[in-house]
């Protein structure tokens, strides 16, 4: 999601209650008068963990706190905008104008400031990938050999370099780390309890697992098996309790047609003070198709922007698509297109 403000959760905190003396207005009321949700409302206020508002959003706030006539009658209420006198225009049009330069900086600058990839200065970041079974790793891998190269041991390299550059890229006054994990190498606690970004599917990473498991997103991860022929794929459990199953395509020549990604990106279960994302695939080109939807700097932008407006408000949340693969090369969802979104978490309101 966008990047928390602090500073825009006070300013609409102390305008809902501050606004007009004598006058309490509630959560609730306020709410009730933008047409929304109470829980939503208060994200928007919290300013030890703020969610950003929508630019729609700040246009209601200065609507609303232009005029007194807002709460003047039994019910608070929203005016529409030709109802407002010259004066109240006025007053809505410089307030908003604050609320905006609160919302996004003019002086802002670095790279990709509104990444979900950015993470508050100085909290450590964890990337945990798969480790390839012993019988395919290249002599490389093997510590004996004189050209070893512990990274020749890792799976989805490419989807490593791709994101491990990238928050570098972003966050230049944290800690960012990656490492494989295994049975026999688990986690410290300091890991556990970081940011953790986690590359890879259950087959090779059990951390993916033990994660999700944790978390209430309502989507598993049905493991592929070579020597069956099963692709596997990403089970989704729907509200109804109907099961929907999500898997790659493999085309008449054997070969990666398309894959299919799983993004999922929540707090913590192990710290509800850090994060974690997900980025999986059925296959490489899928994990790395889930990596690059926000990195891609043909497409992050758009994709972050579709996030910001799908989510807002959500703590958590999970998106599955497609992956197209042309020529051998996984391709970056677009996340705009509907067809390119196999499943979202939540789901959308139907009310």
């Amino acid at each position: 999601m966008s990047q928390p403000r602090p500073a825009l959760a006070g300013r609409l905190r102390d305008l809902r209650k501050e606004s007009w003396p004598g006058v309490d207005i509630t959560q609730k009321q306020l709410a009730t008068a933008f047409g929304l949700s109470t829980g939503l409302l208060s994200s928007w206020e919290n300013t030890a963990n703020p969610v950003t508002p929508p630019p729609s959003r700040l246009e209601a706030y200065a609507t609303f706190f232009a005029t007194r006539r807002s709460v003047q009658g039994r019910e608070f209420r929203l005016l529409p905008a030709d109802q407002l006198t010259d004066d109240e225009r006025a007053r809505k049009e410089k307030l908003l104008a604050e609320l905006t330069e609160l919302r996004e900086p003019a002086a802002e600058t670095g790279f990709a400031p509104h990444s979900l990839w950015r993470f508050p200065p100085n909290q450590d970041v964890v990337i945990v990938c798969s480790r390839l079974p012993p019988e395919l790793r290249i002599p490389y891998a093997d510590p004996a050999s004189p050209d070893y190269v512990d990274l020749y041991t890792y799976a989805d390299p490419d989807a490593l370099i791709e994101l491990f550059g990238h928050i570098r890229a972003c966050n230049p006054e944290n800690t960012v780390t990656f490492r494989t994990t295994e049975q026999h190498s688990p986690l410290t606690p300091d890991e556990y309890t970081a940011h953790l970004v986690l590359l890879g599917g259950v087959d090779w990473n059990p951390q993916t697992r033990q994660l999700l498991d944790r978390v209430e997103a309502p989507v598993r991860q049905v493991g592929r098996d070579d020597e069956s022929g099963r692709l596997g794929g990403f089970e989704v459990t729907r509200g109804d309790g109907r099961t929907e199953l999500f898997s790659a395509r493999i085309d008449a020549d054997g070969k990666l047609a398309e894959d299919v990604a799983h993004f999922y990106h929540g707090v913590n279960p192990l710290n509800r003070k850090r994060t974690v994302t997900v980025c999986n695939g059925m296959y490489g080109r899928g994990t790395l198709g889930a990596v690059r939807a926000l990195t891609d700097a043909r497409f992050r932008d758009r994709n972050q922007a579709y996030l910001n407006e799908r989510f807002v408000g959500a703590e958590s949340f999970s998106v599955i698509s497609r992956v197209p693969v042309f020529d051998n090369q996984g391709l970056t969802p677009d996340w705009t297109l509907p067809g390119n979104r196999l499943h979202e978490w939540p789901e959308r309101s139907t009310a």
